[in-house]
């Protein structure tokens, strides 16, 4: 699920990177005789999970915040693939983490386990929930939403939660609005 915070770098990053760069990554760590576990949400998350088969141009982990360590170490990794971003792995959505519905952490699914890496995501409901907020809030996660096919009652579910995430007296109707697009999309009516 694609949630990428930093919509004014999207232009400065690096190429495309698809669930290679995770592995790659992985073997990296492991030659280095280091290791990282993280909650990843985002683009790369969907992708991993095989939701969608699109590229993302980071990696947004949720969670822990990357130690100093493994922020050097993501940076020398990012010096070897050409073009990619020095910034690829980051903790861009961590604020997300305070938004999220209570006992979030606790619902975390396993979705990579390598050698030296591990990445935990979302559960679906949570993870939809970011991805819902995500389209609503900057309109550009649509094509996510659509791939992740929520049900009626997923997206009614998740209602209540979306209102309260802006304090706009407009945003309300602006995700309303949003949600019956998606569902028009999706085949049925709110």
């Amino acid at each position: 699920m694609s949630y990428v915070i930093h919509i004014n770098n999207f232009t400065k990053m690096g190429p495309f990177m698809d669930f290679e760069i995770i592995k790659k990554f992985d073997s990296f760590l492991s030659k280095k005789n280091e290791s990282f576990e993280g909650i990843v949400i985002g683009g790369m998350a969907l992708i991993i999970q095989g939701v969608v088969s699109r590229q993302t141009r980071d990696c947004d982990i949720l969670s822990p915040t990357i130690t100093e360590n493994i922020k050097t170490l993501s940076k020398e990794f990012a010096s070897t693939v050409k073009g990619l971003d020095v910034d690829w792995l980051n903790n861009g959505p961590e604020s997300l983490s305070k938004d999220l519905p209570k006992g979030w952490e606790l619902r975390c699914e396993n979705i990579y386990s390598g050698t030296s890496l591990k990445l935990q995501t979302l559960c679906r409901s949570d993870l939809l929930k970011s991805k819902l907020f995500a389209y609503c809030d900057r309109g550009i996660d649509f094509e996510d939403c659509i791939k992740l096919s929520p049900t009626k009652n997923e997206i009614v579910e998740s209602l209540d939660w979306l209102y309260e995430r802006d304090g706009n007296t407009d945003w309300p109707e602006h995700v309303k609005l949003s949600m019956d697009k998606l569902a028009k999309e999706l085949g049925y009516e709110l």
